[in-house]
């Protein structure tokens, strides 16, 4: 899978799609430090372990580095960034009940927003799975010859203990 690129000083405008999602009774914020653990279960139970370890390293920057969608009290979806690299975007995931929502959409455009408010000029959303949502909602485009990029010799998970 290929990294994309995004023009930070062309974004959707976030606020009308935070005012949406509202209407919805969603609420889309920074994750608080005392939610981390919160966090970190529901990533490793609806995505991976390797998510989590991302999650674990955006949490600990300050100012943050994760948002998240929340319906209810509940984590709906989250993005972070500066996880995997500086200036990369992800992960990012959205629970299978809150797709099609514009969750992703809202919590995409809201992590990019947050970069650019750092002073960055463009974003990297590292090994893209589905890009067309990404070009479609914030104009990504591919970049050549970036796969397998900051992804290559991953180190395998461990085996389950018996």
């Amino acid at each position: 899978m290929q990294d994309m690129l995004v023009r930070l000083y062309n974004l959707p405008e976030g606020a009308p799609l935070r005012a949406a999602a509202a209407e919805q009774g969603i609420n889309v914020r920074i994750c608080n430090p005392f939610e981390a653990h919160i966090l970190e279960d529901w990533v490793g139970r609806n995505f991976s372990a390797r998510w989590v370890s991302e999650c674990r390293i955006a949490m600990s920057h300050q100012p943050i580095g994760c948002i998240i969608a929340t319906r209810n009290h509940e984590i709906i979806g989250f993005a972070c960034y500066d996880a995997t690299a500086r200036g990369f975007l992800g992960p990012m995931g959205v629970s299978e009940s809150a797709r099609g929502t514009g969750v992703g959409k809202v919590l995409l455009v809201t992590a990019l927003e947050h970069m650019r408010t750092l002073g960055y000029g463009y974003a990297i959303i590292g090994g893209v799975g589905p890009a067309e949502f990404y070009s479609r909602c914030v104009g990504a485009t591919p970049i050549e010859d970036s796969a397998p990029g900051i992804y290559a010799d991953i180190l395998p998970n461990p085996p389950a203990n018996p």
